[in-house]
């Protein structure tokens, strides 16, 4: 029996691609257009994953009430052991920026412990296996204009002016 379990979840911005284990969810996709685009996020990790949708009925209503402004927090336990120490402490440095506030790439370089370790923390955000649970769209350059994000700068607008993080 597997440790692993995936699900689809469909949501007001799209359908999202959720994958985790008994400790915690290791993979959640940008939202896409069909439950299909959605699944081919997750692979080729679903090779010994179940389907058990049901599992993450709590994120997808979590994720809906974020979506819509609710101020729900996405507070997840999340399953990232396989990742660099350094990603694991950017990771952790973003998840504590506040929602409707953003911060710099150099600001979480020098929250997960490398202040030099600017690029490798923009690194870190790029590789996110769980964005929005750990929300990259809040980290910007250190100029305050928006840059990078795996969603497309569109949905990053779109993320940040839902939490009135900055006026764009």
């Amino acid at each position: 029996m597997s440790n692993q379990f995936w699900g689809i979840l469909q949501t007001s911005l799209g359908w999202f691609g959720a994958l985790a284990s008994d400790k915690g969810i290791q993979r959640l996709s940008l939202p896409e257009s069909s439950p299909e685009k959605a699944m081919e996020k997750l692979e080729p990790k679903l090779h010994d994953a179940v389907f058990e949708p049901d599992k993450f009925e709590g994120l997808r209503t979590r994720l809906e009430q974020y979506l819509t402004g609710d101020p729900t927090p996405l507070d997840d336990t999340l399953d990232l052991a396989s990742y660099s120490p350094f990603f694991l402490r950017a990771w952790s440095a973003c998840r504590s920026i506040p929602r409707g506030e953003t911060r710099s790439y150099a600001w979480l370089a020098i929250e997960a412990g490398s202040p030099r370790a600017v690029r490798a923390a923009g690194q870190a955000m790029a590789r996110n296996p769980v964005a929005i649970v750990v929300p990259c769209h809040r980290v910007i350059g250190s100029d305050g204009k928006l840059c990078g994000y795996g969603g497309g700068l569109n949905l990053k607008t779109r993320l940040l002016e839902m939490e009135r993080a900055v006026p764009i």
